[in-house]
């Protein structure tokens, strides 16, 4: 199956809270640091000092204000990538305009020939020749290599169905064996 290199952009719709596992995760944190948050200002203020008592709403505000920034850093970072993905994804990029590379050109010629011509193009690059190549030689030549190629085919069949039995012997025996395993 081809898919095709240009993408679609996708409208994604709000998520409800509890679908958005990014969202999810940042609501953690926060929630982890105003918890420490709270077990620190209970412990301290369970010593009754006035002094501890400033100190610790010092050190609460302190703490708020670096959750609120992290959690501001987070967002951040979430919508920056979100921005970037829909712009990678949306079809008026400036790389989506760009023309097939040559390994997608390569690719492309590859896939529509069929497996005879793939094995035919594989056999000529073993023996170190181009199509062209032997479209240059004379008739002579030319049926020459046409009829190496032909006996490297079925060669090749008779190695793959050589294979193929192998496979299916081993295949024949393994069910006894895992039925074996299995029992176990």
């Amino acid at each position: 199956m081809l898919v095709s290199a240009k993408q679609q952009s996708m409208i994604l719709p709000p998520k409800r809270p509890g679908e958005d596992p990014t969202a999810d995760a940042a609501g953690g944190l926060q929630s982890a640091a105003l918890q420490a948050l709270r077990d620190n200002v209970q412990a301290q203020a369970s010593q009754g000092s006035a002094q501890a008592q400033a100190s610790i709403a010092r050190q609460a505000t302190q703490q708020v204000n670096a959750t609120t920034a992290i959690s501001d850093k987070v967002d951040e970072a979430f919508a920056k990538t979100r921005v970037q993905l829909q712009t990678v994804a949306s079809p008026t990029s400036d790389a989506a305009k760009v023309p097939d590379s040559t390994a997608m050109a390569d690719f492309k010629e590859y896939m529509s020939k069929t497996p005879e011509e793939r094995l035919r193009d594989s056999i000529l690059e073993e023996m170190g020749i181009t199509q062209e190549e032997v479209e240059a030689m004379p008739p002579e030549k030319q049926l020459a290599i046409g009829q190496e190629i032909a006996q490297r085919m079925q060669d090749k069949m008779a190695m793959a169905q050589v294979e193929k039995d192998q496979q299916s012997r081993a295949t024949d025996k393994e069910p006894a064996t895992d039925m074996f395993l299995a029992s176990l």
